[in-house]
């Protein structure tokens, strides 16, 4: 047997792995008013682990195009992948990972689980607590067509409140000032697929936030069939306990080995 070599320098027995092994590739989609360095820490972890990571650029222009984006990032990576999406990026994974056959775990990280029919949106507001909403500021942009859609960013003096409350004050202030907005179509556009119904799938709560309320991610993990962890943290888990989070990443891919 081998071991990994985390990042503190230690070494874990959990992460025990016969030889022959392939690790899978980890690809992680980060959600609205964030970009994949929200990953960085993340990485740096699964990285020390042994594993190959891809971080993708999501889009966030609508759900059904940024699936396809993340399908085709899917489709270039050889072997076996654990994909893992933060908020939003949850309801691209369910809708890109549907019938992929590379793909052997989903890990939900304060993260939507849509059902047919639902959009982001819909979940959004469907339990108390939540105060993202009333934080956001519409931007207009040109459309292709001639029409005109909606950005939406998160006012910067709100950003570490509602967003990343657990997250060092210069950190968020940087967060918020390079946030990447989403457009309000992609929000509402409803899914079509959901991967986590023919996948393996891992939910982290986390119950400080105020972005999704730990109610709706117990809700939709409950309904999902999905291994649940929960952990004190705010919306920006990724950032603020990246260990814990590639911890249930490393958890997935060690259950879903083959």
């Amino acid at each position: 047997m081998s071991t990994d070599d985390r990042s503190d320098g230690t070494r874990s027995s959990a992460d025990e792995q016969p030889a022959s092994d392939v690790r899978p590739t980890v690809v992680l989609v980060h959600g609205a008013f964030a970009d994949s360095s929200s990953w960085n820490g993340v990485i740096r972890n699964l990285e020390g682990r042994g594993h190959h990571v891809v971080a993708v650029a999501n889009p966030l222009r609508g759900l059904h195009a940024d699936a396809a984006y993340v399908r085709s990032v899917l489709d270039s990576v050889a072997g076996p992948v654990v994909l893992a999406g933060h908020s939003y990026g949850g309801s691209v994974m369910s809708e890109a990972a549907d019938g992929h056959p590379g793909v052997r775990a989903l890990v939900y990280v304060a993260s939507f689980i849509l059902e047919e029919g639902e959009s982001t949106s819909d979940l959004a507001g469907r339990f108390p607590g939540a105060e993202l909403g009333a934080a956001l500021d519409p931007v207009p942009f040109p459309l292709p067509d001639g029409g005109t859609g909606n950005d939406l960013y998160i006012r910067q003096e709100e950003f570490r409140t509602v967003f990343a409350a657990d997250v060092p004050e210069d950190v968020t202030a940087l967060m918020a000032a390079t946030q990447r907005p989403i457009t309000s179509a992609a929000l509402d556009e409803p899914a079509t697929r959901a991967a986590w119904r023919t996948i393996p799938s891992w939910n982290l709560v986390t119950t400080e936030d105020l972005a999704i309320p730990a109610a709706s991610m117990r809700f939709m993990g409950e309904r999902a069939g999905a291994h649940t962890v929960e952990i004190t943290a705010s919306h920006a888990v990724t950032v603020s306990q990246p260990d814990a989070v590639a911890d249930l990443i490393g958890e997935a891919a060690r259950a879903t080995a083959r």
